[in-house]
């Protein structure tokens, strides 16, 4: 189940990534007002996800450490999604308050499931058995 779970999660990270590049425009709904060069962010996290979509995948003996990479990545992309649901702003078919609240549920699964998927959650826990 985690190996599906990681190549599905990849999946998802790479055709983000790429919508970073091919609908820009609608990521800009994601960007906070005061972030500075929103187009490079766009660009930036793109290129994170799509790295991130390669390492969940082609890097096994760090799984771990992408795990946890990924999931700090997923806090810290967080504040866009508040923003738009702060700012009403529609993007991705986030239209309604209410949608974009439940996308904001949605985060943190995400977090959750990039340390699943990885076994970075279960590692973590052995090593607080060990001590």
């Amino acid at each position: 189940m985690r190996t599906v779970g990681r190549w599905v999660l990849a999946a998802f990270l790479a055709v983000a990534g790429v919508g970073h590049f091919v609908a820009q425009d609608t990521f800009r709904a994601q960007v906070p007002t005061w972030m500075p060069e929103p187009e490079l962010v766009i660009a930036v996290s793109g290129v994170i996800e799509l790295g991130f979509a390669a390492a969940l995948i082609l890097l096994p003996r760090w799984r771990e450490q992408v795990g946890w990479a990924l999931a700090a990545f997923f806090v810290v992309i967080f504040p866009g999604n508040i923003s738009q649901f702060l700012t009403q702003t529609d993007a991705f078919g986030l239209d309604t308050d209410a949608a974009r609240a439940v996308r904001l549920l949605f985060q943190p699964v995400l977090v959750v499931w990039a340390l699943w998927c990885t076994g970075a959650w279960r590692a973590w826990r052995a090593s607080k058995r060990e001590q």
